[in-house]
C-alpha cells in the first residue's frame, strides 16, 4: 500500500501532458478469478431469477475503469495501463483484468443516472 500511496502523491499526477503527445483512453475490466467465490454475482443472479429471468445461469460482477493518459504511442500507453493494473487497480491474488487502449479525448460525461443503450 505504501508504494501505491506514494505514487498517487506525485506532483504531476493530474497535470495535462504536452500538446504534441497523443492522448489515449484505456477501458479496464476487473473481475474476480473463476476460482474465487463471487457473492455479488450470486446475489444478482438470485435477483434476476426473482424478476422472472429463469434462463440466467451465472453472473460474475466486477469493476469497469476508464483511464485517460498521455503517451508517445499506443504500445507505451498499453504498457503503462498494464503496470497500473498490476500495482493498484487489480488485486492479482483474487482478480483478473483485461483492457483495451485506443485514441481518445476526454469528454464531459454526466453522472446523473444516464445510460448508454
Amino acid at each position: 500500500m505504501r508504494r501505491a500511496s506514494s505514487a498517487l502523491r506525485g506532483a504531476n499526477c493530474c497535470a495535462p501532458g504536452p500538446a504534441d503527445v497523443p492522448r489515449y483512453k484505456a477501458e479496464i475490466h476487473v473481475t474476480l478469478k473463476r476460482t474465487v467465490n463471487d457473492p455479488q454475482g450470486l446475489t444478482i443472479k438470485g435477483g434476476l431469477h426473482s424478476l422472472g429471468y429463469a434462463g440466467v445461469d451465472a453472473v460474475r460482477a466486477g469493476k469497469y475503469i476508464e483511464v485517460w493518459l498521455d503517451a508517445p504511442d499506443e504500445a507505451d500507453a498499453a504498457s503503462q495501463v498494464d503496470a497500473m493494473c498490476d500495482q493498484l487497480l487489480a488485486n492479482p491474488v483474487i482478480e483478473d483484468y483485461r483492457f483495451s487502449v485506443a485514441d481518445g479525448e476526454r469528454r464531459k460525461e454526466s453522472s446523473h443516472g444516464t445510460r448508454d443503450v
